[in-house]
């Protein structure tokens, strides 16, 4: 499928079958995040896999329960992947202090969406989950204290084949040519 076709497929995926992954299918996803672009080639993040029935079902708990149910439907996704920041660059880090941007977040996002468009390339659903309880999620996954859990991604077979046409800004909306306008 052409890149833009794609991008048009790619959309955020709330209803999953219940059939596992096959793990090349999640390998290529990460093969796509790790050639994602980075500042100063930092790669700050790491991508924990969790396609394990039970543990799958406790971070689920763990990450979801308590928060208004707002994200439901991962539990019945039958894999989690928890994006993990990790240490930048020093030159990096201070470039993101000097200009007051967190280039981290802007690169896990990057390599999120990679991950993203491979796994629409392979079949497969996502949707990117940013609510979640991240205190237990830490503990549950042995993620250090010190380290941030930025991403839960949700993935699996989508329950329905069919795309909803995107209902997003007219393109003259969100942007302009030449000077803000």
């Amino acid at each position: 499928m052409s890149f833009f076709d794609l991008i048009k497929r790619r959309y955020s995926v709330r209803k999953y079958q219940t059939i596992p992954v096959a793990r090349e299918k999640i390998e290529r996803c990460i093969e796509a995040a790790r050639l994602a672009p980075s500042a100063c080639n930092s790669q700050p993040w790491k991508f924990v896999i969790v396609d394990e029935p039970a543990l799958k079902e406790k971070l689920a708990k763990a990450a979801f329960e308590e928060l208004l149910n707002l994200n439901h439907f991962a539990f019945k996704a039958p894999v989690l992947v928890v994006i993990v920041s990790q240490r930048q660059k020093l030159s990096a880090k201070l470039g993101g202090l000097i200009k007051d941007r967190d280039f981290s977040l802007m690169d896990i996002g990057i390599a999120a969406e990679h991950f993203c468009l491979q796994a629409t390339e392979e079949g497969l659903g996502t949707c990117m989950l940013g609510w979640f309880n991240e205190k237990p999620v830490k503990k549950l996954l042995s993620i250090p204290a010190t380290q941030r859990v930025e991403l839960i991604i949700s993935v699996g077979l989508p329950a329905d084949d069919a795309v909803s046409p995107k209902k997003r800004k007219d393109t003259s909306d969100m942007s302009s040519w030449n000077r803000y306008a």
